[in-house]
């Protein structure tokens, strides 16, 4: 029998607690207790902030809604170079598609949660603010590169999928510092 430590979800907020489990070899208790971290996971959904769920949505939504564009522009390309590809509707779709999905996704959040889900204490704004910041950073280096490419005189469609893609950075690393924040904790300097 060995005794190990694991990270379980509190379920009366944000923050995380410790608790110990004493686990044997046999395979039948490794499987409750595998059922035990999916309901606690599951229960946990149900309590996270509004915030958090939203950073979940935006970062998923970022990641999935590039990766259907760069399949369409990958799979246009065949044998010709990048440069040649039509990337114009599929850019403009794969913004839109995002921008609705985002829409919906956080008219189900908002509507299925809790009534006071939407109220923001100096926590969350605080991490909204840090992950915002975190975020931008990639939105100004996708400009400079913008910038430079231009001055460098290159083919429109890299100048639009390094723009694309610092927005996509953005969001993604934005959404992970915020839900990092909110399940490692934060701590205002």
């Amino acid at each position: 029998m060995m005794t190990v430590a694991r990270h379980v979800p509190h379920l009366a907020g944000p923050s995380r607690c410790v608790q110990v489990f004493e686990l044997t070899t046999r395979p039948s208790e490794a499987v409750m207790l595998r059922r035990f971290d999916m309901v606690s996971v599951l229960l946990y959904i149900r309590v996270m902030p509004y915030e958090e769920k939203s950073a979940w949505v935006m970062g998923v939504l970022a990641v999935g809604t590039y990766t259907g564009y760069l399949v369409v522009i990958l799979g246009r390309a065949g044998d010709t170079p990048l440069a040649e590809v039509p990337y114009v509707a599929a850019l403009l779709w794969a913004l839109g598609i995002s921008i609705a999905a985002s829409i919906v996704l956080h008219t189900l959040v908002a509507t299925f949660g809790p009534k006071d889900a939407r109220k923001k204490d100096q926590r969350d704004r605080e991490i909204n603010r840090f992950g915002e910041h975190i975020g931008q950073s990639f939105v100004v280096i996708g400009g400079v590169a913008a910038l430079g490419m231009s001055m460098a005189e290159l083919d429109y469609f890299w100048i639009a999928n390094a723009v694309y893609l610092a927005f996509v950075l953005s969001a993604i690393l934005g959404s992970t510092a915020k839900i990092v924040a909110y399940r490692r904790g934060f701590h205002s300097w």
